[in-house]
């Protein structure tokens, strides 16, 4: 098959033509029903690849000084000196959010594993599954926060630092598709580093696929709770993360669309102290909120909450 044809194909696909997932536009304007399905698996249970001891040490990135990795984890995965907040899994975010044995994970609509026959990606994408126990960049489902149920996504940086492929754009759309459907707000945690490389210009399609699915959900009347984690830039930044009703942020989060390195090499001028972090974001109207990690569920909880969710 001539690329050609094989980029053709992918993008049959995209459209949903002969392609069990589709793009959701086509299901929503077709009328077809979208049904929530789950996996059976208790995914925040399974086992990790890998175990970090207890009485390890652990170096903070950012004042240095070392701790025991269970003093780190005891708060919340936050430095006791600086409030450093240290990078955490998507399974690790979710258990310290949802209510216990709560939570379930959807059956993903399947999609082309390397829509492009990108050389050895297949290879990394297992890779990265060895060494995550994550079988893409996105966990996506339902649970509840203090008994509030809701649609919750998380992505991590861990599996390809979060990039968004077809894969993880049509599981966020996905996820908006159920919680227009189940009624149910909408919580979505960003981590990316943007649009993924290996899928070319279908990764950048999935601006707006997601952008579309979010926009249905608004105009739906669904509440949809933007949560950016350090650190959301590229595409990811550029759709769905800024669409939010309220808008989060953890603090000190790299939050933006090119690096400040490449602004600084493009403009040819130094930028402010503290741009694109979730203070300087917070100060100019980007965000509306910055949350520590301790805080998270609380203020989740309190927002669904007055929210009548």
């Amino acid at each position: 098959m001539s690329q050609v044809n094989k980029i053709k194909k992918s993008w049959m696909e995209y459209l949903g033509i002969g392609h069990k997932g589709g793009l959701q536009a086509d299901r929503a304007d077709s009328g077809e029903a979208v049904t929530a399905e789950f996996t059976s698996e208790d995914v925040l249970e399974s086992p990790a690849p890998a175990k970090v001891e207890e009485d390890a040490y652990k170096e903070c990135d950012s004042c240095k000084k070392s701790f025991l990795t269970s003093e780190i984890k005891s708060n919340f995965y936050v430095c006791p000196n600086c409030g450093y907040h240290f990078n955490i899994s998507a399974k690790r975010r979710l258990k310290l959010l949802v209510d216990k044995g709560t939570f379930r994970q959807f059956k993903y609509p399947e999609v082309s594993e390397n829509p492009l026959d990108f050389p050895e990606y297949e290879d990394k994408l297992q890779a990265q599954r060895g060494k995550t126990g994550l079988d893409e960049a996105l966990i996506a489902g339902v649970a509840e926060v203090d008994g509030h149920e809701l649609v919750v996504a998380v992505l991590t940086s861990r599996f390809l630092m979060g990039s968004m492929g077809v894969a993880v754009g049509e599981r966020i759309a996905y996820a908006v598709e159920c919680a227009e459907k189940l009624k149910l707000p909408l919580l979505i945690f960003s981590a990316s580093g943007g649009a993924r490389m290996q899928e070319g210009i279908m990764s950048l399609m999935q601006m707006a696929k997601t952008s579309a699915a979010i926009e249905r959900f608004n105009q739906k009347g669904g509440l949809y709770i933007s949560y950016l984690t350090h650190p959301t830039t590229g595409g990811v930044s550029a759709s769905f993360a800024f669409l939010g009703d309220i808008m989060l942020a953890e603090p000190k989060a790299l939050i933006g669309f090119a690096g400040p390195r490449v602004i600084e090499q493009t403009i040819r001028q130094k930028l402010p102290e503290g741009f694109q972090r979730s203070e300087y974001l917070l100060e100019h109207g980007f965000i509306d909120r910055i949350v520590e990690r301790k805080e998270m569920r609380n203020v989740i909880s309190q927002l669904l909450k007055l929210h009548g969710m």
